[in-house]
């Protein structure tokens, strides 16, 4: 979705105090990779930058020689002989970066319209629009997708090797650098943003200042968790709302953000219809919004829209990961009423509330019991920031985030 319609085995180490722990992460989205491999003959990973595509490329295909578009030299031979590039490798590769080389998707149309392999070219890139749109024109039926975003919280807890705290899964987020040696996650999400604006944002459309750029990224970091007002988010960047949506989509491309649609079928009009802003990255929106250490976090007047942007990510990873489409909604009506988050499973819709909170109580799950009243459905998830597991009644039932994954 694009504002509105408008608007793997990998090894890493955790850094523990001082110490370096061996860390081997397995991605969760091996066997959907795995399954789409047998399928079509051409795959495309792409996700966000640094989020481990051209390491689950090379892991799940071993064989296959390394070619990154992002070297200059290699660009340029594939840009002025296409034919001639694409000719060195008979038995498929790996083009990292493709969409640096858009005329490359053409050609790989006609090799790949003559064959019969599986998975002959594995393609990864980091600019979502591109890419798609480079598939849809040329490879529609011949690739299969795959988005590979950060770590999911499950994914680091599979190792077993140490137990985060919440603060700092919040903090660190989930790039697979910050649990591969000595990065910190301040300056490392520093060098991050400065090479995005660099590379991507200029790729992608052309924006003349780029500080009145970072400084809207700064802004809808403040809305993280909010339903989007484009009205107001254009006032405070001093920008109109044209290039507020323009520059929302490329942060929507870039998967730096992504919206979570309202849920209004069957409904009145009176149900607010506009989606909510989330980051895909706790940790760079911790960077973006100043905050310099997981400690600070306990009592940060934003916890309550870190938890829920984590929360809302996380089950988005969980689903690109299970190969499931996304199906979050939350859900508001112009009274104040309002649910977190909604699964639509089947014909199913289980509405879930997030709270920040260690301990929890019956008030909390108020806005479940009102849905369930509104819908006329059973079940609901009270999904907090503590560690016990717990029923209120036989319809609802507490959730540590830490079971995050089995929701």
């Amino acid at each position: 979705m694009h504002i509105w319609n408008s608007i793997t085995k990998l090894h890493s180490y955790a850094k523990v105090g001082a110490k370096q722990i061996s860390m081997p992460v397995t991605r969760s989205i091996k066997k959907k990779v795995a399954a789409a491999a047998k399928e079509f003959k051409a795959l495309c990973i792409t996700g966000p930058r640094q989020s481990g595509k051209t390491t689950l490329a090379r892991m799940m295909f071993p064989r296959k020689p390394y070619i990154t578009l992002e070297d200059p030299d290699t660009a340029l031979f594939a840009t002025e002989n296409t034919r001639a590039f694409l000719q060195q490798y008979t038995d498929g590769a790996i083009l990292d970066e493709a969409h640096r080389v858009p005329q490359i998707f053409n050609y790989l149309q006609a090799i790949l319209d003559k064959q019969k392999k599986a998975s002959l070219f594995v393609l990864t890139g980091s600019n979502n629009f591109l890419m798609q749109a480079s598939l849809s024109q040329t490879l529609a039926g011949r690739a299969g997708y795959i988005e590979l975003l950060p770590f999911s919280y499950d994914e680091i807890a599979s190792t077993k090797k140490t137990k985060f705290s919440l603060e700092k899964m919040l903090f660190t987020g989930g790039y697979p650098s910050l649990y591969s040696g000595k990065a910190t996650p301040t300056r490392w999400m520093g060098n991050y943003i400065k090479t995005y604006l660099e590379r991507d944002v200029r790729l992608l459309r052309n924006i003349g200042n780029l500080n009145q750029f970072q400084k809207f990224v700064k802004l809808c970091a403040d809305r993280a968790a909010q339903i989007l007002n484009i009205q107001n988010l254009s006032v405070d960047a001093g920008i109109d709302n044209k290039t507020a949506l323009a520059w929302l989509g490329v942060l929507e491309a870039s998967y730096i953000i992504h919206l979570l649609p309202p849920y209004y079928k069957n409904y009145s009009k009176r149900v607010i219809k506009t989606p909510k802003l989330y980051f895909y990255d706790n940790g760079l929106l911790c960077y973006l919004l100043d905050i310099k250490s997981e400690s600070s976090i306990r009592n940060h007047q934003k916890k309550g829209a870190l938890f829920e942007n984590w929360c809302v990510t996380e089950l988005k990873k969980n689903r690109f990961n299970a190969g499931q489409q996304g199906n979050l909604f939350y859900f508001r009506d112009s009274n104040g009423n309002e649910v977190d988050v909604l699964i639509e499973k089947n014909e199913h819709i289980i509405p879930i509330e997030i709270k920040s909170s260690t301990k929890f109580d019956r008030q909390q799950v108020n806005s479940i019991k009102w849905w369930q009243k509104l819908s006329r459905t059973e079940n609901g998830i009270l999904l907090y920031g503590g560690e016990k597991n717990d029923i209120i009644d036989e319809n609802i039932s507490v959730s540590s985030w830490r079971e995050i994954g089995s929701l």
